[in-house]
């Protein structure tokens, strides 16, 4: 006799309660209680999630997966399950739109700036063997490791379809990165070939002798002519990106393809409370990650996408493999976010995803514009903006009138042809999301996921117009809240489940590059990536992000902020006895709230002939909280804190922070939602003066 295995019996547990029509339509609504005691299954027509039992001898119901591959999780395509890696999906794209535009570039090799010129399917194809067999030429060996130095532009792409061709493993690294964490990138990657520009090249050389693996470099925008000449003691060769191909190309070498457990890239995260982390991925998981988001997000051959996110982060490199697979035509930004409205003018992208840092400036750009433009076309925008919302909230079609007499001129500030709007990286605002569908009139969709997921772990559903979530699970992926006592977070809490967001399926990371502590911190045993979050199931299985199970947080360009580290280096103030750092998700910068020490302050204010009467007014003098943070900020640099780990603004406090105030821990640590709460007049208003010391250009 044959006993099915756990797995199997689970697996025919889950099918036994989904219903299943004559026609087997599994994109049915589905939607199973989440607890053994209720198990059968109930109907309802807006949900997107059904709900599983992770283990069948608990009889809990706590796993969530995308209503549109209940039973089995995404791997591949489902158009083209042959489709396994990378280079298999290069390939694909390569014989079906060979003569298609892929890559545009608006910077001439002088450097100025015009139309876009394109590179078809079939021409970056041809480059990318030629830069591969040059690597070859140069004795970098298949599986080693190379490194991307640089921003955004055609060469990136073509580097990276080279490195899946050959089975070289890329390591991206931002532009950014100051010298100590590139070298850190390079040697603990043991990176052979590094390709870079000009301006990047300069900091490499500056520690060439620390940096013993590299052999190869390659400067992108480089003439041979002007490109150093090393000692040979050095080992290391620096050619042009031109010179690697005519190279390549007279000896051309035969394809060396992965397979999909193979590594196909090593990203390094920026590593808030230590060193970067290399989160190692394998072919597999980037296809797995990219084929589940496919089946609810499609990319066409017709659509042109504009490139400026930094493809050193995993959100634009799945964007970009899901481009290759549609065929998209990729055009990328001159080098400049302060221009990219002019690059939107030209370009005229069809597909924009970004950040909500740059949803809320266009968001700002329009409202300032509709304020100044007088009461009649303001009343105008109104009207036109409410009777668009209500139809969409009622679930009608708007009315085109008001497209032709509002919004289509807003429409042409991005060029008048986007169709779909993605956002990730941090929270977009309910607000703002709202406000870009009414105007834009397009899918807006925001998504949630990490690194360590290969990207997408959910994102909203086509025709869900509720805002305010990340929306339902990756098909390629299942995702369950663990209790967290310790938060006042539980999956029995009313009326919504809460807890720590966990992951697991064909899409997590393989562990950190050499760092197998770290690893076992965040995937346990049964597979679960524990990413951190704190999220809750909104009705129709719908996920929201409320907290964050640790300190660090995310800022509003998705910079990874650590505030103990940067409240120590604070203290070190001789005005500062307590601070406290804020920041979040829907501000780019962060303020602070610092416990003064009386006794500096009345010596000071002595020194300075300032009066006053009380150590309250003495705080709220603009004079000293500009020298306060004068002082903070020499503190910063002396530290090395990158720019955003900067306060931007300070408020200072007569009173410190106490047991008896609520405002600390018996073990003398801040509590930090009691300090935000607390604070949070001071805060609020900090910001406010952040956004009046920097407007918003009239122009977006």
């Amino acid at each position: 006799m044959e006993f099915a295995s756990p797995e199997q019996r689970r697996l025919e547990t889950i099918r036994s309660h989904i219903d299943t029509s004559p026609t087997n339509d599994q994109s049915s609504s589905l939607f199973l209680n989440a607890t053994a005691s209720s198990a059968s299954p109930f109907f309802k027509e807006d949900s997107y999630s059904v709900v599983l039992p992770e283990k069948l001898d608990t009889g809990k119901w706590n796993v969530y997966r995308s209503k549109r591959s209940p039973t089995k999780l995404v791997s591949r395509f489902p158009d083209h399950p042959e489709i396994g890696t990378l280079h298999d999906n290069f390939v694909h794209a390569v014989e079906t739109y060979a003569e298609n535009k892929y890559l545009g570039a608006r910077v001439r090799s002088d450097g100025t700036i015009g139309e876009y010129s394109w590179m078809t399917y079939g021409e970056a194809a041809s480059e990318r063997q030629a830069i591969g067999s040059g690597l070859l030429f140069h004795g970098v060996n298949q599986g080693a490791c190379v490194g991307l130095y640089f921003i955004n532009r055609p060469e990136w792409l073509v580097v990276d379809h080279a490195c899946a061709a050959y089975s070289f493993v890329s390591v991206p690294l931002y532009d950014t990165l100051g010298p100590d964490a590139v070298k850190f990138v390079v040697n603990h990657a043991n990176l052979q070939a590094i390709f870079c520009v000009p301006q990047t090249l300069n900091i490499l050389l500056s520690f060439l002798a620390e940096i013993p693996s590299i052999r190869l470099i390659v400067v992108v925008g480089g003439a041979d002519e002007h490109l150093p000449s090393l000692p040979r003691g050095t080992g290391v060769t620096i050619v042009s990106y031109q010179k690697l191909l005519s190279q390549g190309r007279s000896s051309l070498h035969p394809f060396s393809p992965p397979k999909p457990e193979d590594i196909a890239t090593i990203c390094y995260t920026s590593g808030t409370t230590g060193t970067p982390k290399g989160v190692v991925l394998t072919h597999g998981n980037l296809i797995a990650n990219v084929a589940g988001s496919s089946v609810e997000a499609e990319f066409f051959p017709s659509d042109v996408y504009i490139s400026y996110l930094p493809l050193a982060h995993i959100y634009e490199r799945a964007n970009q493999i899901m481009g290759v697979y549609g065929g998209v035509a990729v055009g990328f930004y001159q080098g400049d976010v302060l221009k990219l409205m002019d690059d939107f003018a030209v370009l005229r992208p069809t597909i924009f995803c970004s950040v909500p840092r740059l949803y809320n400036r266009i968001y700002d750009g329009i409202t300032s514009a509709v304020k100044s433009s007088g009461v009649v076309k303001k009343r105008l925008f109104e009207i036109a903006y409410n009777s668009k919302k209500q139809a969409i909230i009622n679930g009608r079609t708007p009315s085109a009138f008001w497209d032709k007499l509002v919004f289509n001129k807003i429409k042409e500030k991005l060029g008048g042809r986007v169709r779909f709007m993605g956002s990730g990286a941090s929270p977009l605002s309910p607000d703002v999301m709202d406000f870009l569908r009414i105007c834009f009139g397009c899918s807006v969709r925001e998504g949630y996921g990490m690194t360590e997921t290969s990207c997408v772990i959910s994102a909203m559903d086509d025709g869900d117009n509720l805002s305010g979530h990340v929306g339902s699970p990756n098909p390629a992926c299942e995702v369950k809240l663990v209790d967290v006592p310790e938060m006042n977070y539980t999956s029995d809490d009313q009326p919504y489940p809460r807890g720590e967001i966990c992951v697991r399926g064909p899409i997590i990371f393989k562990g950190y590059y050499k760092d197998e502590e770290q690893t076992r911190e965040i995937l346990d045993g049964d597979g679960w990536l524990h990413t951190g979050d704190i999220g809750l199931w909104l009705p129709g299985g719908r996920l929201k992000i409320i907290d964050r199970k640790k300190n660090i947080f995310k800022l509003a360009q998705g910079e990874y902020i650590a505030p103990e580290k940067i409240e120590n280096v604070y203290t070190k103030c001789r005005f500062v006895s307590q601070c406290f750092i804020h920041g979040d998700s829907f501000n780019s910068s962060l303020v602070a709230i610092v416990s003064v020490d009386p006794e500096v302050m009345k010596d000071w204010a002595a020194s300075e002939g300032i009066k006053y009467e009380h150590l309250g007014q003495l705080c709220n003098d603009p004079r000293v909280r500009k020298t306060v943070l004068a002082e903070m900020d020499d503190l910063g640099r002396e530290a090395q804190l990158r720019g955003f780990e900067f306060a931007k603004a300070v408020t200072l406090v007569p009173e410190p922070f106490t047991l008896e105030n609520g405002l600390l821990t018996p073990t003398f640590k801040i509590k930090r939602p009691q300090a935000k709460a607390y604070f949070a007049e001071a805060i609020s208003k900090m910001y406010a003066e952040i956004a009046a010391s920097n407007p918003i250009p009239s122009k977006l």
